[in-house]
């Protein structure tokens, strides 16, 4: 997620999750002098410590319930960064399973296609009082802080969201990332991983209005707690859950699709 931002190679940064990484082969690589490093690399979410000797990551060391998740989500009016924006930008904070803080907020915009009104239920009329991108960003990056960015399907909202805020001048996100969908596939048994799916099957969020940031979020929020409840007792570390839902294996899906199934009985 970080590795085209961070200029490390790929190697450095599993090794900065896991076994450390030695002084050496991290000012090889550095553009600037090492504390000045570690502490543009901590503006911009991460934190980079030292330890016996060898540098890590510091959610290497941070246990599951003392971290700090922050679950996303955003609503755009297309998929196209260079054309496109945020219209609204939802996220809660979690620590050991309770929300500890909330965010959330329309963005201004000109214009909305009338297929992502269709999706979302956002027209540009109901954002004309609603905060300009950059002052949503930069309320957003001060929540945010060190927290590891959580969404389904992450990959899409960080992506979107650091190269909206480079596009406005500020430095991309660097916050270790987590996919709930990745963790899902691994921690829970489902015919299918789409958030709405999983929604409906497990019953996350009892008033989910799908494709609006807020409730995604808390759709989220419930399928991260399910998944924290099926790991294996030997993740405990931040860094232990990062790479168990790259790593893991998959659960095997279900053949047919038990809500149609449900569906059909009825």
């Amino acid at each position: 997620m970080l590795t085209n931002n961070i200029n490390l190679d790929a190697k450095s940064i599993s090794r900065l999750a896991s076994r450390g990484l030695s002084l050496k082969t991290l000012k090889d690589q550095l553009e600037h002098e090492l504390e000045l490093s570690l502490e543009l690399w901590r503006a911009q979410g991460l934190n980079v410590v030292k330890h016996q000797g060898y540098y890590y990551f510091d959610t290497a060391f941070v246990p599951l319930k003392e971290a700090e998740f922050c679950i996303v989500d955003i609503e755009t009016n297309g998929s196209k960064i260079e054309k496109h924006q945020i219209i609204e930008l939802a996220a809660v904070k979690v620590k050991a399973g309770k929300i500890i803080d909330r965010f959330e907020s329309l963005v201004y915009t000109k214009e909305i296609n009338p297929h992502i009104t269709e999706i979302t239920g956002i027209k540009a009329e109901d954002t004309k009082d609603a905060p300009q991108l950059e002052y949503v960003l930069q309320k957003f990056k001060l929540f945010l802080g060190n927290a590891i960015f959580v969404a389904h399907d992450v990959k899409f909202d960080y992506m979107f969201i650091s190269k909206s805020m480079q596009k406005i001048g500020l430095e991309p996100l660097l916050n270790r990332s987590l996919c709930s969908l990745a963790l899902a596939e691994r921690t829970i048994v489902s015919y299918r991983y789409a958030l709405s799916y999983l929604n409906d099957a497990l019953k996350l969020n009892p008033n989910a209005t799908h494709h609006r940031a807020m409730s995604d979020v808390l759709t989220t929020y419930g399928l991260f707690l399910l998944s924290l409840e099926h790991l294996d007792e030997n993740i405990e570390t931040v860094e232990d859950l990062i790479k168990f839902s790259k790593e893991a294996k998959r659960l095997k899906r279900p053949k047919f699709d038990p809500l149609k199934e449900s569906q059909e009985l009825h």
